[in-house]
């Protein structure tokens, strides 16, 4: 009341507005001039850290996750509760994912097909278990760019991802070649889940998933539940990154804030899943001893995908070894694009660092 009585004061008077609502114009001064209660104060605190909480990428979260970073961060005071309310009545609130758009082509149902290892129970009890795959499209005003990524079931970590201008199979091939460079799963050991595209049922990449010793698995036709943590995977950076920060003036720009994007989410980012820790944060602490079980070389150095320069987009991939075929180094080796080049000669050397992005 005492806001609406301000508001008009100039144009009514303080007096006739009290007589018409049946106030005291004595109440209405004494409350205007009443210093703020320790409540009201520590609320208006409280709601600038909920603003820090919230600061770039994070502005996505809603009160339940903004709740948490506040905690992580140790900010007294901050009810569950609370937090809602001051976000409500500042008009705060997270965002919402919208309706997901299938890319992939379902391949030739005469084709042969792996089996479905998964059954949607998406589940590892170690990383390097089971990787799922996707791909999704971003409109720029340049055209359309695609985005190809490999998930770790344990930890919803971005072990490997690439950008392009076509939907080729070396797209994925080279999401791939990020994944097995990086992460060096143990032979035998490991899962790559997929829908039933045309690019993960074509014979190079089922190809290259056997010389890597991985096991494929593909869900049915048509379902998106068979392969539903990928899918969910590309909802998120769809609404909290794509929907949120476009339109995309080039691929340029959308690369810089996609490599930008996925070092948050593996590393900053809270999952509600891991117990609203970021994905790197929860493999840290699930590993024995610092050691990376599922790994072939617990000593090897290790690399973030998005941390590394990715290669121009629209240009063709850098072409591949033959499966098996030997190096000059006596090896079977890595091929990969300009993306995972430079990691590939990192598992070889590991007195060399790796080119970051500036």
């Amino acid at each position: 009341m005492t806001r609406y009585i301000s508001e008009r004061r100039g144009v009514f008077g303080v007096e006739p507005i009290c007589r018409v609502l049946g106030a005291s114009p004595s109440s209405f001064y004494a409350r205007r001039d009443r210093k703020p209660s320790a409540r009201v104060v520590r609320d208006r605190e409280l709601l600038a850290e909920i603003g820090r909480a919230r600061d770039g990428y994070r502005a996505v979260y809603g009160a339940r996750k903004t709740w948490k970073e506040l905690r992580r961060r140790g900010v007294p005071d901050a009810g569950r509760g609370r937090v809602e309310r001051l976000m409500r009545q500042a008009g705060l609130q997270g965002v919402r994912r919208g309706r997901a758009v299938r890319t992939t082509t379902p391949a030739e149902r005469a084709a042969e097909r792996a089996r479905d290892l998964v059954r949607r129970d998406f589940r590892a009890e170690a990383p390097n278990r089971l990787w799922v795959s996707d791909l999704t499209y971003i409109r720029t005003w340049q055209g359309f760019a695609y985005l190809a990524f490999v998930l770790d079931v344990h930890s919803r970590r971005i072990v490997g991802w690439q950008l392009a201008g076509h939907l080729r199979t070396e797209l994925v091939l080279d999401a791939l070649e990020m994944a097995g460079g990086l992460r060096r799963p143990v032979v035998g050991a490991l899962v790559a889940h997929t829908d039933r595209g045309s690019q993960y049922t074509s014979l190079a990449y089922t190809d290259r998933l056997s010389e890597l010793g991985i096991a494929p698995s593909v869900g049915s036709v048509g379902d998106a539940l068979d392969n539903a943590m990928a899918e969910s995977f590309v909802a998120t950076y769809k609404s909290e990154l794509i929907d949120r920060h476009g339109p995309w003036r080039s691929f340029e720009q959308l690369e810089h804030q996609t490599v930008r994007w996925i070092g948050f989410y593996n590393h900053e980012r809270l999952h509600e899943q891991l117990g609203d820790v970021p994905p790197v944060e929860y493999e840290r602490a699930w590993a024995v001893d610092g050691a990376a079980v599922g790994t072939a070389s617990s000593g090897a150095p290790h690399a973030d995908p998005e941390r590394l320069l990715s290669p121009r987009l629209g240009e063709p991939s850098e072409p591949r070894t033959p499966l098996g075929a030997p190096t000059s180094r006596g090896l079977c080796e890595l091929t990969t694009p300009p993306t995972t080049a430079t990691t590939n000669d990192l598992l070889q050397h590991q007195d060399r660092r790796p080119i970051v992005a500036r």
